[in-house]
């Protein structure tokens, strides 16, 4: 089985290509993913195929990493404008992260708005594997009908929903055409001496020879071929198979780039839990292949099922995708072999989630059963994280973006009848001091029976940031036994869970200089609350702030967009630590901020529409520095209900 990824923006036009294409055959089969996965299996030449339709924008890329490690070649679908091209900038980095050899389709020639070289060259901006195009526009006025093959130098003429018709170069695609193909032969020269000699020579070389060479180089991901078309009309299809067919690489080189082992023998790429079924893993066969209910990964593998999730199939030999069920122990981005599982390489990994969300059941009986799908959900969907909000212990869902947190609210109800509700995280404030106090406290009750008797003198006094608390004694004389000093110091860290704000103080240490016991009534409860009440009076007395987290925040994006991006740092209260150009990915840029963790959210929504969903973003907790102005509302409730 062959099998292709493709990938491109959103409204580029590339699930009408998909589409298009897997209806080539009469019997086409589909099987969707949490509606964001796609696979289409479909029988081109007497061959099957597989094409995995990954949908666009930021919020699934977290998809594509897994899609391309069960492919042997990658289709990206482009606008057919200039100034759209930048929206297949994450496309073209991820490609060339993983290696794996791409085919560019400029989609939607029946309404282009900008001319093709121009589109190809904002492109190249973004690529550091040369772009060449494979074929040329037909025009007739200011319309596309057709497109001229650079290799056979044949024309085809687009034809509404059939194959288009061989026919004459058009006297006015001639110039461009020769032109075009000698760009084409001279980025081809670059990776074989004899075709360099020929040109040098001024001879033609044989189409085949050229063919043959093209295949190499797009099988190496040398070079990046550009083909045109227009999907919704049938154009330009049967060329993008044959290129598919022909130069794209067999699944032994596929297997090679995913790094698996000799002993691999299937990859899980994608898995879903579907209602009354439970979870379905895709798996494609390595080496030997898998047999339905065979160890695989340590454990039995359960029954396996073809693309169209009706037919079981005894075995997935190598090359093959199929559906895993009761294979539980299963997860996606994983490499397995019978007895073990390695995980897929860096590049097939999503980026850090970017969108925190407080994850509560919208009716209290469904707690249990929330934590459990969460954890399904974790399992089967790679741009998801959980955590846990240590002021509420409610869950703490990391997303790629709101359309992403809403295909996972709609997923919880639909799948697992869990209705959710998603609120911001509050920022985790602190409180400290910022000045030496000493502060006396006799703790005394009589109660009837036994009674509690504990006199503390302490001093507080503020540490740098980032020291935390540190208790200190200096009693003489016995004042205060040594068994019950550990029972002070115990009082005094409860004293700090909130302060007069209602927040955890920080940053502050305690020592006990002196104190009075009873030979009766003292005990170790006494003396801890003597030492908690005792820091409690003082911290109101100690000039008291509060803090807020700053946040470090890597975000990742395409260069034009980085003046865009300095006053929206600005506006958020934050710091521009400086930016520079990716060492790696072309056209792109590293720029680094500091911000309060407060504008998170709106860092997330800024960033999308300031690079119009192409950037992305990488947080960590920097330092606490003190809040200029009010707390929030919102923190405040939050803190008095804790």
């Amino acid at each position: 089985m062959r099998v292709f990824t493709v990938l491109g923006p959103t409204q580029s036009g590339k699930s009408t290509l998909v589409e298009a294409i897997s209806r080539l055959d009469s019997r086409p089969t589909t099987f969707d993913l949490s509606g964001t996965v796609h696979l289409h299996g479909f029988s081109y030449l007497d061959e099957p195929w597989c094409a995995i339709d990954v949908d666009g924008g930021g919020d699934a890329l977290a998809f594509a990493g897994p899609a391309m490690a069960i492919s042997d070649a990658a289709v990206i679908v482009v606008p057919p404008d200039p100034d759209a091209a930048v929206l297949c900038a994450p496309y073209l980095r991820l490609v060339e992260e993983a290696g794996i050899p791409s085919i560019l389709f400029i989609n939607r020639m029946d309404n282009p708005n900008g001319r093709i070289r121009d589109i190809v060259a904002t492109l190249q901006g973004y690529c550091s594997h040369h772009i060449t195009l494979r074929q040329v526009p037909i025009r007739d006025g200011d319309q596309i009908v057709g497109a001229v093959d650079l290799i056979s130098e044949r024309a085809w003429q687009y034809r509404e929903g059939q194959p288009s018709a061989l026919i004459e170069i058009p006297g006015s695609a001639m110039e461009r055409e020769q032109e075009a193909r000698a760009e084409l032969l001279e980025a081809l020269s670059d990776y074989d001496d004899h075709l360099l000699e020929q040109l040098i020579e001024d001879k033609q070389p044989p189409s085949a020879e050229i063919y043959d060479l093209a295949a190499k180089v797009l099988q190496n991901h040398q070079l990046i071929p550009a083909y045109l078309g227009a999907a919704s009309h049938g154009n330009g299809l049967t060329r993008i198979m044959k290129a598919l067919r022909h130069e794209a690489p067999q699944f032994d080189i596929a297997a090679g780039r995913d790094a698996a082992g000799e002993k691999a023998r299937a990859i899980a790429g994608f898995a879903d839990v579907k209602k009354h079924i439970g979870k379905i893993v895709v798996l494609r066969g390595l080496g030997e292949g898998v047999k339905a209910h065979e160890s695989l990964g340590g454990e039995s593998v359960g029954s396996l099922m073809d693309l169209d999730a009706r037919n079981q199939i005894g075995a997935l030999e190598a090359g093959r995708i199929g559906l895993a069920v009761k294979s539980d122990h299963l997860s996606p981005g994983n490499i397995y072999d019978s007895a073990g599982a390695t995980e897929l390489p860096h590049w097939a990994r999503s980026h850090p989630p970017s969108l925190r969300q407080l994850i509560t059941p919208a009716h209290e009986r469904d707690d249990a059963r929330l934590s459990s799908a969460l954890a399904r959900m974790e399992e089967i969907d790679p741009g998801l994280s959980l955590s846990v909000d240590e002021a509420t212990g409610h869950a703490i869902l990391g997303c790629q973006g709101p359309q992403h947190l809403r295909r996972v609210s709609a997923k919880l109800a639909e799948d697992f009848g869990v209705e959710i509700v998603a609120e911001p995280v509050d920022a985790a404030y602190r409180e400290t001091i910022q000045k030496p106090v000493e502060h006396h406290h006799r703790h005394r009750k009589q109660s009837g029976g036994a009674g509690q008797f504990a006199d503390v003198l302490i001093s507080v006094e503020p540490l740098p940031r980032g020291s935390g608390f540190l208790f200190n004694e200096v009693v003489k004389g016995g004042a205060v036994p040594r068994n019950y000093i550990p029972s002070v110091a115990q009082g005094a860290e409860d004293a700090l869970a909130q302060g007069p704000e209602g927040f955890p103080v920080v940053d502050l240490k305690v020592t006990l200089k002196d104190g009075k016991h009873h030979a009766v009534d003292s005990s170790d409860y006494a003396f801890r609350t003597a030492g908690k009440a005792a820091v409690r009076e003082a911290l109101p007395l100690a000039k008291p702030v509060v803090l807020q987290p700053i946040l470090r925040a890597e975000i990742h994006l395409p260069s034009i967009f980085v003046g865009d991006l300095v006053p929206t740092i600005s506006s958020l209260q934050g710091q521009v630590l400086g930016f520079e150009a990716h060492p790696s990915a072309t056209g792109w840029e590293v720029f680094n901020a500091l911000l309060p963790a407060v504008a998170e959210d709106e860092l997330h929504r800024s960033l999308a529409s300031s690079t119009r969903g192409t950037g992305w973003v990488k947080l960590s907790f920097d330092h606490y520095e003190e809040l200029r102005g009010p707390v929030p509302k919102s923190a405040k409730e939050r803190a008095a209900a804790g």
